[in-house]
């Protein structure tokens, strides 16, 4: 599994939704997505206050991206806790350049605060296209999408989303496989969209033994992608759909993550014992099905064990 997807699975994992909050992919923001998407993820960040389950998760596998990002806003006047309602992380391949990052803060700052506090720095912006990009910590540059969106990164990660939303690169929306499988999971506080690649390798990592056992590489082809959601209204709950071209591929997933389970239980400490025997696993017509739901307490212990070690880096 790369680094990119790794952390992105990570940052899944690092809130605790409740049930009057969702995350829709802002509209702002939706232009800026360049078509070769790898990871989208969107977080609704006031949910981070309601569940003590969702701060030691944060505190355990907080990723190092993540924490930049943070940095980043607070360095310009934003904090994630007080100013921001929704972040959207965007992973997407770049000819030549590999895999880039960038990430999208949506809530209560406005466009003249923050340019204030900027000028008041004496940090000037410099013009790409018709967008004033501003030098921000830890090497990121950011620009506004509109009054109360602001789009960040590493400089090409952000022009590369810039010349998507100016029309210079085909959209996310030019890219079905990943555009068609937003509305199915935007409704949630915590989603992630997975493209076919990045799901062929989360897979693979997933049933680990089992794979060499099956014919996994012919299997994966027939792989499309993957959406996931996760919430915290009642004990933990996390649901993951695998989309496939056919049943005979969702249900050989199926039975290739059952095998898994059977490995893994063979090994496990109690705690994760216990966990995954609250995995249910199923196929549905074209689509693998992975169910995990546990009580605040047992997830709490699940954290520092070595299974959630596994999955979660």
């Amino acid at each position: 599994m790369n680094n990119s997807l790794r952390k992105g699975l990570i940052v899944l994992l690092l809130v605790a939704p409740v049930a009057i909050f969702a995350a829709p992919l802002p509209s702002s923001v939706r232009p800026a997505i360049p078509a070769q998407v790898q990871q989208l993820i969107c977080v609704d960040y006031r949910a981070l206050k309601n569940s003590d389950t969702a701060q030691q998760l944060k505190e355990q596998v907080l990723p190092e991206n993540l924490k930049q990002f943070e940095t980043a806003l607070k360095g310009i006047g934003v904090s994630t806790e007080r100013d921001v309602d929704t972040l959207t992380f965007v992973s997407y391949r770049q000819p030549k350049q590999g895999v880039q990052i960038v990430g999208a803060a949506q809530g209560v700052f406005s466009l003249k605060t923050v340019t204030a506090k900027l000028r008041l720095k004496k940090i000037k912006p410099v013009k790409y296209h018709d967008s004033d990009i501003y030098p921000m910590s830890e090497g990121m540059e950011m620009t506004f999408l509109d009054e109360t969106t602001l789009l960040f990164g590493g400089g090409p990660a952000l022009r590369g989303a810039i010349d998507a939303r100016d029309g210079y690169v085909q959209t996310l929306d030019s890219n079905p496989d990943i555009a068609n499988m937003i509305s199915d999971v935007e409704s949630g506080a915590v989603w992630s969209i997975l493209d076919q690649k990045g799901t062929q390798n989360m897979m693979l990592s997933a049933l680990g033994d089992a794979s060499r056992l099956a014919d996994y590489d012919t299997i994966k082809k027939h792989i499309i992608g993957s959406r996931y959601t996760m919430n915290f209204n009642s004990g933990v709950n996390f649901d993951m759909d695998v989309l496939t071209s056919d049943s005979y591929t969702a249900g050989m997933l199926s039975s290739f993550f059952k095998m898994g389970m059977i490995y893994k239980k063979a090994n496990a400490s109690p705690v994760e014992k216990a966990a995954l025997e609250d995995v249910s696993v199923n196929s549905d017509s074209s689509k693998f099905q992975l169910h995990f739901k546990a009580n605040d307490k047992q997830f709490q212990s699940l954290i520092h064990t070595p299974l959630f070690a596994a999955v979660s880096r």
